[in-house]
């Protein structure tokens, strides 16, 4: 009789320290079964399964990390596992795993070894920011990084702006926090005055802040400081309009 496999589960977690959103109780009831896991830093993981009260003690546990230096070798046994019957969970280092996250080379792994996926519910910063932008949320698309150089990330931003007005886009994006503020000023000396810019900071904790403005009125009412403070940001050009010439 061939063994059953065990389960990939992606399981969100908080996005900072005094985060109001928590997972619920369905989750909770299958992460506290888990004793091995996959994470971008353990540390933060175990901070984050005792904020759950995860009833298996840590010294019971199996955790493998996951990040940008993780060898292509070892990635691949880390679900040796679940081919031998255990459940394992995906952990992010803030919300979502899989999304702007490097887990989603395990998720699409699991899919080549056939191991079951089993995405959880929780809070994601991207959908968020969109959820409150008030911008278009029947299109858009996450782009992820823009170039670190002024000189590049000025074309990218342009870029940006073009497709969202051609597309009818809603375009989001992020920066490594330290470069908040040098992105947020280039956007306001780049872009058009009619786009509008929505910045989501510290999203689900105390400080959150969101606010969508045109261009023009974010220069006359600057953002607030947003150094090392984790943030989405959205731009949203209106729709260029085609005109047809009429036949003679």
């Amino acid at each position: 009789m061939k063994q059953q496999l065990g389960k990939l589960y992606l399981i969100p977690s908080s996005m900072g320290e005094g985060a109001s959103q928590g997972l619920p109780q369905y989750v909770l009831d299958i992460v506290h079964t888990l004793d091995i896991f996959i994470a971008e830093r353990p540390k933060t993981a175990r901070r984050f399964l005792k904020t759950i009260k995860t009833p298996v003690p840590f010294a019971d546990m199996t955790f493998y990390e996951l990040n940008k230096y993780t060898d292509k070798t070892e990635r691949n046994t880390f679900l040796d596992w679940a081919i031998k019957g255990k459940n394992i969970g995906l952990l992010s280092e803030a919300g979502c795993p899989g999304v702007a996250d490097p887990g989603a080379d395990i998720v699409g792994l699991a899919h080549r070894r056939g191991v079951e996926v089993v995405p959880f519910v929780g809070p994601s910063s991207i959908l968020l920011a969109l959820m409150a932008s008030g911008m278009n949320g029947q299109q858009f698309a996450f782009t992820g990084y823009l170039p670190a150089k002024p000189l590049e990330r000025g074309k990218a931003l342009k870029r940006e702006e073009n497709l969202s007005g051609t597309h009818n886009q809603t375009r989001i994006f992020i920066e490594t926090p330290y470069r908040n503020n040098p992105l947020v000023q280039d956007i306001l000396k780049t872009l058009s005055p009619s786009t509008q810019f929505c910045i989501a900071v510290d999203l689900t904790l105390p400080t959150q802040y969101i606010c969508t403005r045109s261009i023009h009125d974010w220069k006359q009412n600057p953002p607030p400081d947003l150094h090392k403070r984790p943030a989405i940001f959205l731009i949203y050009s209106p729709p260029v309009k085609q005109f047809r010439k009429k036949k003679k």
